[in-house]
């Protein structure tokens, strides 16, 4: 068996991925510091937690499943120690984009982030239905990206990512700068602020009057069929009128050179804005 030590495996990724890896053929050796995430590991895996050193001793995986903000200071700690060949999997690329992984020629950086169960499904199990974030029972698709390393290291970087992302549809593969373009930048800086804009425009509804129940039905039931239009997942098109509040819409509510966030200085400064 592959053996796999998956750092912060106590806290809440570290114990979605802990889950997965359980039904792969990984050995998974859980490394955990809170007391609180080593308690969650027992019993939910039988499993006592390991001292780092010991953790990395024969792995050819390791993964850290750690807060943005601690990949770099665990890392630093870590790489140093580990020996030539290993692969090292991160879960966002925010931190390798913002340089703070330690050179090291020998190892693999392999950067892998789930793009989360679609819209546009054809789950019909409650259970999967209710997997908003995936890993769990919904079937999702991943990115993934060779940072460094040997080419035959992707398979078994792909591989560890079907596993602790399952259930896999489709897993695509891109560069680190273009996982970053994704996020923060196409899910985060732009879709996560459009719908919260949304939502404060809701609000606003209901504070004219209209009845909260009705607002946040009318807004998710036209969310779903503009999207599937635009987005072609159905045949069909805008009525001349919408086309016509669309362009005021944009013309009201984006400013002109908004797709300046995909510029690769705007990308860093996002970057490090949550690193």
């Amino acid at each position: 068996m592959t053996v796999v030590a998956l750092f912060g495996a106590g806290g809440k990724m570290g114990m979605r991925l802990g889950r997965n890896l359980a039904r792969s053929r990984f050995e998974t050796r859980h490394v955990e510091i809170s007391p609180a995430g080593q308690d969650r590991i027992r019993e939910a895996f039988g499993a006592a937690c390991i001292e780092p050193d010991a953790a990395i001793a024969g792995a050819e995986v390791v993964i850290l499943a750690v807060p943005d903000t601690a990949v770099g200071a665990v890392a630093a700690g870590l790489v140093p120690k580990l020996a030539p060949g290993t692969i090292v999997v991160i879960l966002d690329a925010a931190a390798p984009y913002a340089g703070l992984l330690p050179e090291r020629a020998d190892i693999t950086y392999f950067v892998t982030h789930p793009c989360h169960p679609p819209i546009f499904s054809d789950e019909t199990d409650p259970a999967a239905r209710a997997d908003h974030f995936g890993g769990i029972a919904a079937k999702q698709h991943i990115v993934n990206a060779l940072m460094q390393g040997p080419e035959a290291h992707y398979g078994l970087g792909e591989e560890v990512a079907r596993a602790i992302w399952a259930p896999v549809m489709r897993s695509h593969r891109v560069t680190v700068e273009q996982m970053a373009i994704l996020e923060p930048g196409l899910s985060e800086t732009v879709c996560a602020t459009l719908l919260d804009a949304m939502r404060e425009a809701m609000e606003e509804v209901i504070a004219r009057g209209v009845p909260r129940e009705a607002a946040r039905d009318f807004l998710l039931g036209h969310m779903n069929i503009l999207a599937a239009v635009t987005f072609g997942e159905v045949q069909g098109v805008f009525s001349d009128a919408c086309n016509k509040a669309i362009v005021f819409g944009k013309e009201t509510i984006l400013k002109p050179d908004w797709k300046r966030l995909f510029e690769p200085d705007e990308i860093a400064d996002s970057v490090r804005r949550i690193t």
